[in-house]
């Protein structure tokens, strides 16, 4: 759907403010009110189209990355993620380590607390409108019901990340200068009032919605979608039963609407199958890069530096190499990657040369050692495509490595890349996830994306499901919603090995297999303080971490400006420990 909205108008994004955040002087480049704007059909189904865009801000991005992946037991700095020591190894302080986590953090404000105020701001723009704009009756419902379900959704990520905030459900039209901190409870009483609208308005399919709504736009929700998300803030709010029903009707109530689980899990990650069977909703980026005001750039921050090494420079195929994020030892002891199809799927472990490149050989000496290296000795160059880097999970002998003619390319192996606790030893070589690689990017500098960013999907909310019944004592049903996910990413002849049984079920099993499900797609954070295991998780398996998060860094700090900014200091105070 955002894909063919090319520009908002000046004046739609000059009443999109945000709710507290301080402005002294207010700007209007267009000169137009909001009652000018909102009053036509065609003025709401701009602002509709709009309330979707701030999502931009966080899906795809590095701040949103930062926010909601990161920090957490799966994923920890590599090389790049500011700056480093003089040997690339310790990360200064970050997001990852919540060193970083303070009240002027600007990813804090500008990509989270701003952007969910000015999609709220706007949501409340046109509902305030949308009864006098002559707005079809056919189409009116389900208007609504997009821009309840965007407030709920903002409001959503603010209440989960701040705790108690704002609670604006009336347009913001001037200087505001005074803030009350709604309590969470208050905050959900709401999202479930305009999630419950939604829910009886929504159209089941996009091909549903009345005229004027575009309804082959994708990307605009549908009821599975607002259904996917009330399994979510259902179990957030402990309502393990309401959760548990609509995760099993989106999993399994749809397949006549198309809806179900893609059969193979590589395929999810195909750029050219990104509108498949299991997405339920997505950020959409479109081909034409200048539309986006910012594209996807998710695929450069998990790359390894391949491009340093003999044998590779950087291309299309391999990527834009940004070295930020790399996985915890503890994530990759995840996999079984002998039955789960996810891993390779997930992470890219070898590199196949494409240059000619000189690489180092082994010395007369070492070859009088071990014969069988005497036809290498004279070599000089990689062909290309011959495999010039492997990075593995696998512990390999040094012996070997150095030695066998099977490894003649450079090896990074979980040795050379980790030490027994975990702590990173090498931060530029590395498995890479390879899930939002963009191989249709025009040049090897091209660092914008137009992949879609997955917000919800159906494997997502089968392991909803299987929190849900987890919580509710019933372990066969959240058994049998794990190996819904676990049948689809078994190997072949593998199946069977990847079942599992009641027995196994409890929380930390789902979390482990949500991690191999869905690890990257911007919802660990999350997943782990709904859990209670935020905290337990870090300290356990995330060595870089595990000295810095504190119990309060369950909430992240309200930007200071925000605070400065309101006279009511006694109704807006900072998240403690900030």
């Amino acid at each position: 759907m955002n894909k063919n909205i090319r520009l908002l108008t000046l004046a739609l994004l000059g009443l999109a403010t945000t709710a507290c955040e301080e402005q002294l002087e207010e700007y209007n480049p267009s000169g137009a009110t909001a009652e000018a704007v909102f009053t036509t059909p065609e003025g709401i189904e701009t602002a509709i189209n709009g309330t979707y865009t701030y999502n931009r801000a966080i899906y795809g991005k590095e701040s949103g990355y930062a926010l909601l992946e990161m920090g957490t037991d799966i994923w920890t700095s590599a090389a790049n993620n500011g700056a480093t020591s003089t040997n690339g190894v310790t990360p200064q302080p970050s997001l990852m380590t919540y060193q970083g986590l303070n009240a002027d953090n600007v990813w804090v404000k500008n990509n989270l607390w701003q952007q969910c105020y000015a999609g709220i701001n706007l949501c409340n723009q046109a509902m305030k409108y949308i009864g006098t704009a002559n707005v079809t009756s056919a189409r009116r419902p389900s208007a609504e019901a997009e821009v309840r379900f965007m407030r709920a959704w903002y409001y959503y990520l603010l209440a989960e990340n701040f705790g108690a905030v704002p609670l604006r459900l009336e347009p913001t039209e001037g200087v505001v200068t005074t803030a009350t901190r709604a309590s969470v409870d208050d905050v959900y009483t709401q999202v479930l009032l305009d999630l419950e609208f939604a829910l009886a308005n929504l159209p089941v399919t996009l091909a549903a919605y009345p005229a004027p709504a575009t309804a082959s736009d994708y990307g605009r929700i549908t009821r599975p979608a607002a259904e996917a998300f009330a399994a979510k803030v259902y179990l957030t709010r402990g309502q393990y039963q309401r959760a548990a029903n609509y995760a099993r009707k989106v999993t399994t109530g749809y397949t006549s609407q198309g809806i179900r689980l893609v059969a193979s899990y590589a395929d999810l990650w195909n750029i050219n199958n990104q509108r498949n069977s299991e997405v339920l909703w997505a950020v959409n980026y479109s081909t034409n890069l200048t539309f986006n005001a910012g594209s996807n750039l998710g695929h450069t921050f998990f790359l390894m530096e391949y491009n340093t090494l003999p044998g590779m420079t950087r291309d299309v195929t391999n990527g834009f190499a940004n070295v930020r994020y790399m996985p915890t030892r503890f994530l990759l002891s995840l996999y079984n990657e002998q039955n789960d199809s996810r891993y390779t799927a997930s992470f890219k472990q070898a590199w196949l040369a494409n240059n000619s490149a000189t690489i180092p050989r082994w010395s007369q000496a070492e070859v009088s050692q071990n014969a069988a290296l005497a036809p290498l000795l004279n070599q000089p160059k990689f062909a290309v495509g011959d495999t010039a880097v492997l990075t593995t999970k696998r512990s390999i002998p040094d012996f070997q490595q150095r030695y066998t003619p099977r490894f003649r390319f450079r090896t990074y192996d979980i040795d050379d890349i980790y030490s027994a606790d975990g702590t990173p030893k090498d931060r530029f070589h590395y498995p890479s996830l390879r899930k939002f690689d963009d191989p249709t990017r025009a040049s090897a500098t091209e660092t914008q994306s137009s992949r879609d960013v997955f917000i919800l999907r159906v494997g997502d909310i089968a392991l909803i499901g299987a929190e849900a019944q987890v919580r509710l004592g019933k372990a066969d049903s959240a058994a049998y919603y794990v190996n819904l996910v676990r049948t689809r990413a078994a190997l072949p002849g593998r199946t069977a090995a990847m079942q599992v049984t009641a027995a196994q079920m409890n929380l930390d099993f789902v979390l482990d297999e949500r991690a191999r499900e869905l690890a990257g797609e911007q919802v660990r954070w999350l997943d782990l303080k709904r859990t209670g295991k935020l905290l337990e998780r870090v300290r356990n398996y995330n060595p870089d971490a595990k000295n810095d998060i504190k119990d309060f860094h369950l909430l992240r700090p309200i930007p200071q400006s925000d605070i400065d900014a309101v006279t009511s200091k006694g109704d807006f105070m900072q998240n403690p420990g900030y």
